[in-house]
């Protein structure tokens, strides 16, 4: 079978396209993040029990120290629990307290915005980055397509092509993923792994347009490897999660300590660490189901094409230590036998397993599994 050439180009240059409109949403995404500094009230310094600044009023110019204390509520990103702020403001006038008992949550992608002037421009970044990403998605996708068109075959058939479809799989699982739960500011870790996987996927794992080694020529192909490649999509956004939530459990911790949460106060404007760890464990549970219909369909794959349905072949070793890995986590999550925090690192070790199978194992172990393309 011969490969369309011009169809093989259209996809490169797409995928190039999704690579550039990822780098402008990624830059979009910064500055949602990290522009500018908040503006903190007496909120701000109410966590390590300082007192502020009394601000002006109209009320009979009677001065009032302020104070801001954290109710009783409050929780460590370990303990699991969603923190409620009792805030007591400065103000000079009658109304001088003003309490505020609340918790934030897992779809409250704003975090702790004050809903300022600065908060509103920076959610116009997010919304920007959003509307590039989905149109990077686009181009990405239809690069997949015509890929697969150009060759007649499903576009999954060497390492360029899983990366680059994986990546697209990660991408519209954070996009469905708002559609639900405003998780924004995951943006940046998200458009920057995209990019990443790109990157890698046109140079690193580049493999031309061919059709498929006799090896994988079997309708087994069209069920085994989707459901790894979703799995793979789901547990990297799961992992991406984890992630943000070990740094926002890291700045919680500074600041019930009543230290300054230093390079860590971008993270303000995010939720609370257990609201992040509850999504990324949906996803991660999600993702281990997939991945065990992953496990099951390569063994029965293996049983029709070498007739047996386990060899103790590397590839199968590793898929099986990655569901290994992910058992222990929702084990340890379901029993809370472990502080969320080290459930979190056991999160990201699963992800590492299947980084570590997807490159080194497919490159430098030798098996029946050697379809890299390279």
């Amino acid at each position: 079978m011969e490969v369309n050439v011009t169809l093989a180009s259209w996809s490169m240059l797409l995928i190039y396209s999704a690579g550039a409109v990822y780098a402008l949403a990624f830059i979009a995404y910064a500055f949602d993040l990290f522009g500018g500094k908040k503006k903190r009230t007496g909120k701000a310094a109410g966590s390590a029990g300082s007192s502020a600044g009394a601000a002006k009023g109209s009320v009979k110019g009677a001065k009032r120290t302020a104070r801001t204390r954290t109710s009783a509520e409050v929780g460590s990103a370990d303990e699991g629990g969603a923190v409620g702020t009792l805030v007591q403001e400065n103000l000079d006038g009658p109304a001088d307290r003003v309490y505020s008992n609340r918790v934030d949550d897992a779809g409250d992608g704003s975090g702790h915005g004050d809903g300022s002037a600065a908060d509103a421009k920076r959610r116009v970044f997010a919304n920007v980055g959003t509307s590039l990403t989905v149109l990077a998605l686009l181009l990405h996708i239809a690069s997949i397509v015509t890929r697969g068109i150009s060759v007649m075959r499903a576009p999954w058939g060497n390492m360029m092509e899983y990366a680059l479809i994986a990546s697209a799989v990660a991408g519209v699982v954070y996009v469905v993923t708002l559609r639900y739960k405003d998780v924004r500011y995951l943006g940046t870790f998200v458009t920057g792994f995209l990019l990443v996987s790109i990157g890698l996927a046109t140079t690193v794992f580049y493999t031309p347009a061919a059709p498929l080694v006799p090896a994988l020529q079997s309708y087994w192909i069209l069920i085994h490897v989707p459901i790894a490649i979703l799995s793979t999509g789901l547990l990297t956004v799961s992992a991406a999660l984890a992630t943000v939530q070990l740094l926002q459990g890291a700045r919680e911790k500074r600041v019930a300590a009543g230290r300054d949460a230093g390079w860590l106060s971008f993270l303000e404007r995010m939720p609370r660490a257990a609201s992040i760890e509850a999504v990324s464990y949906r996803l991660a549970a999600v993702g281990f189901i997939t991945w065990t219909f992953t496990l099951i369909a390569g063994a029965i794959w293996a049983e029709v094409a070498w007739g047996r349905y386990w060899g103790w072949d590397a590839k199968e070793i590793w898929t099986f230590v990655i569901w290994v890995v992910y058992a222990a986590y929702l084990h340890s999550r379901a029993t809370r036998g472990l502080r969320l925090t080290t459930i979190a690192w056991l999160n990201l070790i699963g992800f590492i397993t299947i980084i570590f199978n997807f490159t080194v194992v497919n490159v430098y172990f030798n098996g029946l599994h050697s379809y890299s393309g390279l």
